[in-house]
Formats: C-alpha cells, sequence, structure tokens
C-alpha cells in the first residue's frame, strides 16, 4: 500500500519539528522547508511542547499545510518526536530543530543519499552558524575517557589530535563524507525500516543523549550512520555543549546542567551498566579540583569560578539522586 500525501502522491519524507518558545525562528525554518521542497513530496509536522510564545497560533494561521500537534505539557525533546514519528507516513523521516535552516538543495541531496545508500539507516548534515563557522556534525559515542578530554579542555586545546579531538572528529575534514556513531539530532534523516525495526526514541531520555541512544541501537541493528557534507544546515543554536562556559551560572543554565546530567547517568546506566558510577566520580573529581583551585584565592573572578564549581557538584549529586544512579529517569516534566 502506498503512503500518500494529500495530492495522491507518495511522501518523500516526514519533516518532524519539536518547537518550543521558538516561534520566530521556528517561522523561518517553515519557510526554508517551503523553499526546498521543489521535486519533493514533503510532509511536515510540528509537535509543540506547550509554547506560551504563540508559536502553535503562528504555525496555524501562517502555515496551514503544516501537521500540527499540541501537548499540554512539555514533553522534553524525546517524547515530543516520537508524537509525530508514530504517524509520520514517509519513506524517510527527517528531524530538524526549530533554529535550524534547510540551505540550497540540502532536502533533496538527504533523500537522493538515502535511496543510494540502502544499508544506511540514519544520516547527517554538515552544520554551520549563520556565519558558515563549523559545528560539531559527526561524533563518535562517547566514553569516561573522552568525556574527560571535554571536561578538562584537551578536546578543545588539540582539536587536530586524533585522541584529544576524537569525540567530535575535529581532526578529520569536515567536506568528506563519513561513517560515524552518531550525528546531532539538529537535521538527520532516518529510514522507515530501522526505526521499524529498533523502535523510537527513549521515552526516559527527557533532553540530551536521545539521539546517541537512538543511533547506538540502529547500529547495533545493522544500519550504518553516515554524515554527508554537501547537506548543508544552518543552525543558530549551536551545539549543546557539555562543558560549562559562563563563570556565573543563571537558574535556567542549572536547569540545562541538571538535564545533560540526568540523561549521561541515564546513558552509561542502559548501555556500559557500572560506568554510571564513573561517570559520576569523573566530573565530582574534576569539578572539587577546580573548586579547591579557586576557593581561597583573592581574585574575584576565580571566586566566582569556585562558586560555579561548588554548584555542578551539588547538581551531579542530584542528578546522581533524581535518577538513582542512571536506574530511572525522573517524572515528568524534568
Amino acid at each position: 500500500m502506498s503512503i500518500l500525501d494529500s495530492s495522491g502522491d507518495p511522501v518523500d519524507i516526514s519533516i518532524v519539528i519539536v518547537s518550543f518558545n521558538t516561534r520566530n525562528v521556528l517561522r523561518e525554518c517553515l519557510q526554508s522547508i517551503e523553499r526546498e521542497s521543489a521535486g519533493l513530496h514533503v510532509e511536515i509536522l510540528v509537535v509543540d511542547n506547550n509554547s506560551s510564545d504563540g508559536s502553535a497560533e503562528m504555525v496555524e494561521q501562517e502555515f496551514p499545510q503544516v501537521r500540527l500537534f499540541r501537548s499540554e505539557m512539555n514533553l522534553g525533546f524525546a517524547s515530543a518526536n516520537n508524537v509525530a514519528l508514530k504517524v509520520a507516513r514517509g519513506r524517510y523521516s527527517a528531524l530538524l530543530n526549530s533554529d535550524a535552516f534547510l540551505c540550497r538543495s540540502a532536502l533533496a541531496l538527504a533523500v537522493w543519499h538515502m535511496d543510494q545508500q540502502p544499508t544506511v539507516g540514519l544520516a547527517g548534515a554538515r552544520l554551520v552558524g549563520r556565519d558558515n563557522s563549523w559545528q560539531p556534525s559527526a561524533r563518535m559515542f562517547p566514553t569516561l575517557l573522552t568525556d574527560f578530554f571535554v571536561l578538562t579542555g584537551l578536546a578543545n586545546k588539540f582539536p587536530k589530535s586524533r585522541l584529544f579531538g576524537s569525540f567530535d572528529r575535529t581532526w578529520a575534514d569536515p567536506m568528506l563524507p563519513a561513517q560515524t556513531d552518531w550525528v546531532p539530532g539538529a537535521f538527520s534523516i532516518m529510514r522507515t525500516e530501522a526505526l521499524t525495526k529498533v523502535g523510537l526514541f527513549d521515552p526516559e531520555f527527557f533532553l540530551y543523549y536521545e539521539e546517541v541512544d537512538l543511533c547506538r541501537r540502529i547500529r547495533n541493528a545493522g544500519f550504518e550512520i553516515w554524515y554527508w557534507p554537501d547537506v548543508v544546515v544552518i543552525h543558530i543554536g549551536g551545539e549543546s555543549s557539555r562543558q560549562v562556559r559562563s563563570l556565573e551560572m543563571s537558574s535556567a543554565g542549572a536547569q540545562l546542567v541538571l538535564w545533560r546530567m540526568r540523561s549521561t547517568l541515564l546513558y552509561y546506566r542502559k548501555h556500559h551498566g557500572f560506568a554510571a558510577y564513573g561517570a559520576r566520580l569523573l566530573e565530582l573529581g574534576l569539578y572539587q579540583i577546580t573548586l579547591l583551585r579557586n576557593r581561597f584565592s583573592s581574585d574575584p573572578r576565580r571566586r566566582a569560578r569556585a562558586r560555579e564549581y561548588r554548584s555542578l557538584i551539588a547538581l551531579m549529586k542530584q542528578a546522581w539522586k533524581d535518577t538513582h544512579g542512571g536506574r530511572i529517569s525522573p517524572p515528568r516534566p524534568w
């Protein structure tokens, strides 16, 4: 039985967008899809995570062709995507962040690549900023060693090293296609057969690590994960960094860090068992060292740094408690 769009033609690709208070960039995102849909039969599904900025109303008024799903609560990234993926009708499904915009021919090239490489279960694009600056687009599965390189700054200090730059593959030529472990969820195209075989996103992950987990399951099922640099997507949000860059942590920033820590523990427990203890000890140890180095300084900047790392220690302890050591996901919304 053919999968058909409203015109009676087969749907080539279902594009799923999760939005949470991103009205203006969501509009630009949807406009980019309209520009790049020529020659393809596309369906667009937007899941609004209970936005308060009029995002859902904007979609209804300006993009009536979009299938809009309104959630009464913030479901997080994994569960919200699943809402749309369960009813997607395309030969392929693509995830696109609401702050990401398709560049010329990106959609057509992504579909063409998937048609040409039937062993690929999921693939990603070359992510760039508005100024064409590079963003990590093809990554390796996290390990305690790569976490150490990222958290200590060694990954940033030696990006061309195959060892220190292994997590983000910063040593590799970004213009060369490559088979990789996982790609960021800002844009990814997925084969329906792969999703049918392994299932959708694990709803235990509210935010962070959900795409890592899905890619691992897809690879374990015998499919390949690829990075295609000719598929270009502008992503203004930048990477969801696991490093702390600000000296004074805002309450919103602390919340995101807590979510990341919870997901870290859930991921390591699910795929590596007792390594969840190692992830906890690694972060606590590094934060304690930084705290001790700065807490007695007379420099106000270093004292501020000490306060922030004291907060990070408290957040990791809270994440460990909230997840029972990575065994359970806290009730939603996080």
